[in-house]
This record gives structure tokens, C-alpha cells and sequence, in this order.
């Protein structure tokens, strides 16, 4: 399904080859404009049929306005530290966040979408916890522009604020083999997530410059939450005595303290006997014992600059595809190199 794109000022100015400022004029009576070009830019509006977006209109005026901001839970802090970003940005300009939290309410995205539709809010930020999207949201993209944040979802041309999670898990899979270890487990993320995709190609890409076969790593697969890293540790824990890995990389944070936690319940010490790895850097992993080493990504940051692209949409600036940001690998006490190397 394709949404027809809405008719932007930028097209209306290119149409009638005027500048944004001079369609600025005729729309909002502001300035003068020439009375050809006027009716040029007219023309160009009836043709285009073109409607001036209201949410631009208050965006503009720094009055009030609505956007959406759909997570899956806040119970995952990094969730809730992109939620605390696009909250920042939307204050700055008076704008409402209307929070939807599917897994909260125990309703269906496509509900939830269906709500928001009814509520005519000006835009959504959208933080996927599937990897898909549900089609009522994508329709929301008829009125007014979605733009995703930590993640991608094929098939859906649609801007999104992320960050470089492919390189992040293959620095930190280079620093545990640096250590000298070869015998590793992946606890990788659902694997429908462009997140999940992503680290797990940079994890692999770090073990073919090893020397190490990509396909010799088994990957265990999580949901981004505690008690799946904790089952996805004592499912590695029950296997062959010799098939042990001396290093575990975890998708995010949550899976690695949950399988640190599996760990100690077996009597095994971080990082003595196995090291671990997360990925996300919530502030509680530097608070563990001991503190782990993760992939920190600028959780707040990436909200904060979700919402800016919204708000540049909305006023009518339809050239932002969104923003790669960089991740950066924080070395702390849960790696060490393996027995047989020490």
C-alpha cells in the first residue's frame, strides 16, 4: 500500500516557479506578491490541490498543536529515554505529545492507530516493537506525516531517525575477540526488528575479520527483554559441556542482565568464567557488578531529533529522509579475556 504523498508549499513554489516565501505571502496575506505571480501561485494551488497544513500553521506560530508518540513499553528504559527526547523538542514549541502504549493498554496497534486517526492528530513519531506497521498508521501518513525512530521498516518509504547499530555491534564483537575469544553466542533480537538485522550483521561481519566462520556463532533469539536473555542463557548453559562459549553478545542491555543473571543463579562469574556484552547503554549498566561493557546509542538524542524532522515535515519541508546517528562502544569490567589466555 502506498499513501498518495500530500501536495507540499515546496511544490506549490516549484509549480508556479516562485520562491516558498512569495506562496508564504499570497497564503497567509503577509507581503506583497506581484499580482501575476499571485495568480500564478492560485493556479498552482487549485491544480495541486493544495490545502495549507494547519500543524505548520501553530508550529510556526510556537502555538499549540498534537503529535503521537507510539512505544511499545517504557518499561525498556532506552524506550523511555527516546519518549523523555521527543518530549524535550515538543516542549521547546508547545506542542502535545499523546503517548500510545500498546503493550499498556493491552490494545492492538491497528486499535490504537484507529484511535488516533479519530483524534486528527497533526503527526506521529513511531517506535516499532514488531518491525512492522500496522496499516491504520501507515494511512495516518494521508493526513499528516509518521516518521520512524530506531528502526526501519521495509516496504514503507518513510523518514526515520536511527543510529549506526551495524557498526556499534561490530566494534564491541572486535573488542571481545581482541580478548581471545573464539568461543562465542549471539542472544540476538527478534529477528523481524532492522535493529535485530543490524547488530547481527555487524557482530557477523566482526568474526569473518577474525578469521572466525559466521555460521560456527550459534544465535539464540530474545525479545529485547530480561527474561529472554535470562531463558536464551540457560538454553546456552544446557547445551554440549565442550560446546560452552567463554563470551555471550547480547543484543540490548536487558537480555545481557538477565542472562548475568542466569549466570550467577548457575554459580558462573562475570567475566572469570564468561564474559557478557549489551548493547544500548541504559545508565543502570554502569551501575552493575560488574559494569558492563555496551554499545551506547544516544537514546534522548534520537527522540529529541525524531521530533525535529516531524516538525520540519510539518512545516512543509518533505526533503528530511531522517538521520544516522553514531553509536560508541563503553568498555567496562564485564570482558576479560578467556581462562585458557590468561
Amino acid at each position: 500500500m502506498v499513501a498518495r504523498r500530500r501536495p507540499t508549499m515546496k511544490d506549490v513554489a516549484a509549480h508556479a516557479k516562485v520562491s516558498i516565501s512569495t506562496v508564504s505571502y499570497v497564503l497567509n496575506d503577509s507581503g506583497p506578491v506581484a499580482p501575476e505571480r499571485r495568480n500564478r501561485v492560485l493556479d498552482a494551488i487549485r491544480l495541486l490541490d493544495y490545502s495549507p497544513n494547519e500543524s505548520a500553521r501553530s508550529l510556526k506560530r510556537r502555538s499549540a498543536s498534537t503529535i503521537a508518540m507510539v512505544v511499545p513499553d517504557l518499561t525498556n528504559q532506552f524506550f523511555a529515554m527516546v519518549t523523555e527526547g521527543v518530549q524535550r523538542a515538543a516542549s521547546a514549541v508547545d506542542v502535545l505529545v499523546v503517548l500510545v502504549v500498546p503493550d499498556a493498554t493491552e490494545q492492538p496497534e491497528e486499535n490504537q492507530a484507529k484511535l488516533l486517526r479519530s483524534q486528527r492528530v497533526d503527526g506521529v513519531i513511531y517506535l516499532s516493537g514488531t518491525g512492522s506497521m500496522p496499516a491504520a498508521i501507515y494511512d495516518l501518513a494521508r493526513s499528516g506525516p509518521v516518521v520512524l525512530v530506531d528502526e526501519q521498516i521495509p516496504g514503507r518509504d518513510l523518514p526515520a531517525v536511527v543510529c549506526d547499530s551495524r557498526r556499534g555491534a561490530r566494534e564491541v564483537a572486535a573488542h571481545v575477540l581482541e580478548q581471545g575469544h573464539r568461543r562465542l553466542a549471539v542472544i540476538g533480537g527478534p529477528p523481524a526488528l532492522w535493529t535485530a538485522q543490524q547488530r547481527l550483521a555487524g557482530y557477523r561481519e566482526a568474526f569473518a575479520g577474525a578469521g572466525l566462520d559466521p555460521d560456527s556463532v550459534p544465535v539464540h533469539t530474545g525479545d529485547y527483554r530480561l527474561e529472554s536473555g535470562a531463558a536464551a542463557a540457560a538454553a546456552i548453559l544446557d547445551g554440549p559441556a565442550d560446546k560452552q562459549p567463554t563470551a555471550l553478545l547480547c543484543a540490548n542491555d536487558l537480555m545481557a542482565i538477565g542472562a548475568m543473571e542466569c549466570l550467577k543463579a548457575r554459580g558462573l562469574r562475570v567475566p572469570e568464567d564468561i564474559s557478557v556484552v549489551g548493547f544500548d547503554d541504559l545508565p543502570m549498566s554502569a551501575l552493575l557488578t560488574p559494569r558492563l561493557t555496551s554499545v551506547r546509542q544516544p537514546a534522548h538524542e534520537m527522540g529529541y531529533r525524531a521530533a525535529k524532522v516531524l516538525f520540519d515535515l510539518l512545516e512543509g519541508n518533505d526533503d528530511d529522509a531522517g538521520e544516522l546517528l553514531a553509536t560508541v562502544v563503553q568498555i567496562r569490567d564485564s570482558v576479560c579475556p578467556p581462562r585458557e589466555n590468561r
